[in-house]
């Protein structure tokens, strides 16, 4: 009949085991009967128990080549990017960009909530700040002229040619435009 598969089965707890043993006819030979350590039959909360373990042998498996994978992946993905880092290099117009402090400033400026604690301190603050100012003897000297050098230092100077007149826009520029066309010498030839 040919070859056949040998009636007694190996003892293991392999997926293989778990499933009728076939001749090359497709023809049952034998069915595996799981069986413990011992040579004993097993139970069925055994066999599901040895398949839980199996399946979880899988997964484990799985998920660490899966891991490798993922840092082989993101290794790639870090190469790239520095390489993309390198070509679009800005560090040469940092020195363009504004001073973070100052917009630390600013924010903080604008993000003030006024609470009624935050009332007192900013009005204790500002009133040692005035004292200061007055006891000052620039100030006691010549309060005006103190004012204006402050304003001076601190105000940014704006340029004439930059303040602009503002054009006159309507009849008036209209009708100096006609007024120039019609006295205009014209000659129509014929």
């Amino acid at each position: 009949m040919g070859e056949q598969v040998s009636k007694q089965a190996t003892l293991g707890t392999s997926a293989d085991d778990l499933f009728p043993l076939f001749d090359k006819y497709g023809k049952v030979v034998d069915v595996f009967i799981p069986r413990d350590r011992r040579g004993k039959e097993s139970s069925r909360a055994d066999q599901k128990f040895e398949k839980k373990l199996q399946f979880y042998a899988k997964i484990r498996d799985k998920v660490s080549s899966l891991g490798a994978q993922k840092a082989i992946v993101k290794k790639k993905k870090l190469r790239s990017r520095q390489r993309k880092l390198k070509a679009y290099d800005l560090s040469a117009l940092s020195e363009f960009l504004p001073d973070e402090k100052k917009e630390t400033k600013l924010q903080t400026a604008v993000d003030f909530k006024l609470t009624c604690k935050s009332r007192q301190t900013l009005v204790l603050k500002e009133g040692k700040q005035l004292n200061n100012v007055l006891n000052h003897p620039a100030v006691k000297a010549d309060p005006l002229g103190a004012i204006h050098q402050h304003l001076q230092n601190t105000q940014p100077l704006t340029d004439v040619k930059q303040i602009k007149k503002p054009k006159k826009v309507g009849k008036k520029k209209a009708k100096g435009k006609k007024s120039k066309a019609s006295s205009a010498p014209q000659s129509m030839d014929m």
